[in-house]
């Protein structure tokens, strides 16, 4: 069963997703990230322009499949369309149909009231279904 973990209080998804990305590939991680086109698109940006020392290579689920094969960091706006990976890191405002099959999802939640209210729905969906959900409160960490 796939192991949900919610990243609340996040002082800015982007950067806080290229963070992640960053040490997820450090590690040797294989990362699907999905959200909507808007989103992906400025991760995108932000991924080659975060920090001038490092490199995190990603590329978007529409690339051949030779460099779909070779790249460890997967953009999409559809789980159907993602590469098997061991993470899945959400984006969007609902529950990514297909999160199942990968082992991990990572929900990132920002300190805006509607991010947070799309968070609660998402959080009762996965707890309605069983799933041990992890919590991760970065303004417990200040």
């Amino acid at each position: 069963m796939t192991r949900v973990a919610f990243h609340f209080n996040v002082p800015g998804k982007l950067d806080y997703a290229c963070r992640l990305l960053r040490k997820a590939y450090g590690v040797g991680e294989r990362v699907a990230v999905i959200g909507p086109p808007d989103v992906l698109a400025a991760l995108d940006t932000a991924l080659w322009s975060f920090s001038a020392l490092d490199f995190v290579p990603h590329c978007r689920a529409g690339a051949p499949a030779p460099v779909l094969a070779a790249t460890p960091i997967v953009l999409g706006e559809d789980c159907a369309r993602l590469p098997d990976a061991g993470v899945l890191v959400n984006l969007g405002e609902g529950v990514p149909p297909g999160f199942e099959r990968f082992e991990r999802l990572i929900e990132l939640v920002a300190t805006d009231d509607a991010d947070r209210a799309h968070a609660r729905v998402r959080w009762r969906h996965y707890a309605e279904r069983g799933y041990e959900i992890q919590r991760h409160d970065l303004a417990a960490k200040e």
